[in-house]
């Protein structure tokens, strides 16, 4: 059995073109939803996994995402004078320990398969996560636990998946399932935004996945795929050819952060959560609209 999965990779050197100009100076993945980062969330959701070690993949002027996850004794040390607790409670509850994340640089925008590439070193030869920030799960247990179990069920290679909105399949990448009973099936391969009536199921890829190492070498051999870009899809419809994949049909809800649209949304359902907030928030949308 494949042992257990530790690390994960999150590519964030994206531009973040769909939320500018929000995310000229400020990294995409470090807009707010309601009251914290987007990575904030999503690094809850790893170490909900039992995830020891997160790589991030950045680019230039990415500066203030490895600040975030970093010390910082002028606020907490104000705010401990001043006797807020609670406040100093939040602020660090990101904070790793020392050695628990490490910072890649991908030198140029090549595609989320380079992404994923330039974390081989540190990955090293185990199965590990990669978690796409830009998808927000909310999700009990967590989503990418539900795939990391999944993992320990049956081994390989697993990819979260979620049905797509009714006639809007050929807009994904769509898996193709050997059968569909319940959620958990195994995959014969995967189609990018297959033409309308020839999508192989309605189930998409979502941003999770737990993979093999053996995907490196494919990914260092392969060649631009759709957009000009080193496709991730492209190297697992390889390693699909000698190793078992698995899609998980998640339990939770998806929020796509890149989207402006989707980035609301989030806002909006992550407030209506919020245990403190949440019925203020409510009251608050409730007198807009």
């Amino acid at each position: 059995m494949d042992r257990r999965v530790r690390k994960a990779v999150l590519p964030v050197a994206g531009l973040g073109t769909r939320v500018l100009p929000g995310a000229k100076t400020t990294p995409k993945n470090m807009l707010n939803v309601f009251d914290r980062p987007i990575l904030s969330y999503v690094i809850e959701e790893g170490r909900a996994a039992g995830i020891e070690h997160f790589v991030f993949i950045v680019g230039r002027g990415q500066g203030a995402i490895e600040d975030y996850f970093d010390a910082s004794p002028e606020i907490e040390n104000a705010l401990e004078a001043k006797g807020k607790a609670d406040i100093l409670a939040e602020v660090r509850r990101d904070l790793p320990q020392p050695g628990q994340m490490s910072f890649v640089r991908q030198m140029a925008p090549l595609g989320l398969g380079h992404a994923v590439w330039c974390a081989r070193d540190i990955i090293g030869d185990e199965p590990f996560a990669v978690m796409l920030p830009d998808m927000l799960m909310a999700a009990a247990p967590a989503a990418l636990a539900q795939v990391v179990s999944a993992h320990a069920q049956v081994g390989g290679n697993i990819i979260a998946v979620e049905p797509a909105p009714e006639g809007e399949a050929h807009k994904y990448g769509i898996v193709d399932l050997e059968a569909q009973i319940g959620r958990l099936n195994r995959m014969r391969g995967m189609v990018e935004k297959p033409a309308p009536g020839t999508e192989p199921s309605n189930l998409f890829i979502s941003g999770r996945y737990v993979l093999q190492p053996e995907i490196f070498p494919l990914l260092e051999k392969q060649g631009k795929g759709a957009g000009g870009e080193i496709q991730l899809t492209d190297a697992m419809v390889e390693l699909i050819k000698t190793q078992p994949f698995h899609a998980l049909e998640y339990d939770g809800v998806t929020y796509d952060c890149g989207d402006k649209i989707g980035l609301l949304r989030a806002n909006v359902a992550f407030a209506l959560r919020h245990p403190a907030f949440g019925q203020a928030a409510r009251q608050a949308i409730t007198d807009l609209l």
